[in-house]
């Protein structure tokens, strides 16, 4: 039922766009009708003409993405089993994100030259505290008897961590999961707008000085349908672990 209602107030909404730019509330110089820009997608992505940015693209931000996921699980557990590291690191996990990582990026072109490294570097700097701070939040809320059991069962360590605390802290490591995604996908983005030899970022931003509404529309909404997808599907997974353990009805 209500993913019914948000499909029904998505359709709204698009439906109150095409009006808008049909009727010419809204100048076509602004916005081109929602229809016109399906269309033109479409024939983009016929002609091959974005196949090699759109590879681009996606490999960065699943290098990105990757490199976000493994390297802040670690370090939250290597956080959480040092707590006085924890202590000094913490405030600078609180104000990580008060500063765009992509402010960087020209710091990076310098280290590692203009191609995809800078743009990897930059997606996971983007996601890495998101899922660092899940981790530390779902191993903080196990419950202590977990703990206790191990101890009666004489676990060590390892067996403890991937038969009781892993799964336990599982819903918060997936929120982890999609935040370290989304943040991924944003800075590589943000990444190719700037400067960068291929990449959607790049052709929309290309577009965008060409004055093609047309190209620039299709890739925003080809960005948009895609991004859209992939966070309706981590959501998705992330209800399903949250009500196999409990946490919702």
């Amino acid at each position: 039922m209500i993913a019914l209602v948000r499909l029904g107030v998505v359709a709204a909404a698009v439906g109150i766009l095409e009006l808008c730019c049909r009727t010419g509330a809204i100048g076509r110089f602004t916005m081109l009708p929602p229809s016109e820009m399906a269309v033109a997608l479409g024939n983009l992505l016929t002609s091959g003409k974005v196949n090699g940015d759109l590879i681009f693209t996606a490999t960065n931000i699943a290098a990105g993405a990757t490199i976000a996921i493994v390297g802040g699980f670690s370090a939250g557990l290597l956080l959480h089993a040092f707590p006085r590291v924890r202590l000094v690191v913490t405030p600078l996990l609180a104000g990580y994100y008060a500063v765009p990582t992509f402010v960087f990026y020209p710091l990076l072109i310098e280290l590692l030259g203009l191609g995809r490294l800078p743009l990897i570097v930059i997606a996971a700097f983007s996601g890495i505290v998101g899922m660092i701070v899940n981790t530390l939040d779902g191993l903080d809320r196990i419950p202590p008897v977990y703990t206790k059991t191990a101890r009666s069962y004489r676990m060590n360590a390892l067996s403890s961590a991937l038969m009781l605390k892993l799964p336990a802290a599982a819903p918060h490591l997936v929120t982890g999961v999609k935040l370290a995604i989304s943040y991924s996908i944003i800075g590589a983005i943000a990444g190719e707008f700037i400067l960068s030899v291929a990449g959607i970022g790049r052709h929309i931003a290309f577009a965008y000085n060409n004055l093609d509404n047309r190209t620039m529309y299709a890739l925003l909404l080809l960005l948009l349908t895609v991004v859209t997808i992939v966070n309706v599907v981590i959501h998705e997974w992330e209800q399903r672990t949250r009500r196999r353990w409990g946490l919702l009805p």
